[in-house]
């Protein structure tokens, strides 16, 4: 069970840092193989494409919000810190980008990126994590926490 949640806590992590490294250009210029976006400026336009409603300004804001979410929701579960309300929280991110990809670009985008599979882990992981730490999250500054706690 252990090897499980740090599964879950590792491919939601490193999703979300992922996708905020291609926004700054780590991962490779715009336009080179498996780079989505390379620059935040696409990915404000990308955006603006799913919040069409919005203005640019609006939707710049809120670009700048879901990066800090997502690069500080991804460092949590990365380190296994605050872990169930970033598990919940991620889950939350998660459903509010598959709504915006569904009313801006259909039904089928976000399966396609697996947005709704990412935050059905996130909530999944929130409960698996209801159980006592020391049970389930060994691998985690939650889990040496309430060890410290105890002693």
């Amino acid at each position: 069970m252990k090897l499980i949640v740090l599964f879950a806590r590792l491919a939601v992590a490193l999703g979300f840092l992922s996708a905020v490294a291609d926004r700054f250009g780590l991962w490779g210029a715009p336009g080179s193989p498996n780079v989505a976006w390379g620059s935040f400026g696409n990915f404000a336009n990308y955006t603006q494409q799913l919040l069409y409603f919005a203005g640019q300004k609006t939707s710049t804001v809120l670009a700048m919000i879901a990066t800090i979410l997502e690069t500080v929701l991804g460092l949590l579960l990365l380190l296994g810190l605050w872990t169930k309300k970033a598990a919940i929280l991620s889950g939350c991110l998660l459903c509010l980008f598959a709504l915006a990809m569904t009313f801006a670009l259909g039904i089928k985008a976000p399966f396609d990126y697996s947005v709704w599979s990412g935050a059905g882990t996130c909530f999944l992981l929130a409960v698996v994590l209801s159980k006592p730490a020391a049970q389930v999250n060994s691998l985690s500054v939650d889990a040496y926490l309430s060890r410290s706690k105890r002693k």
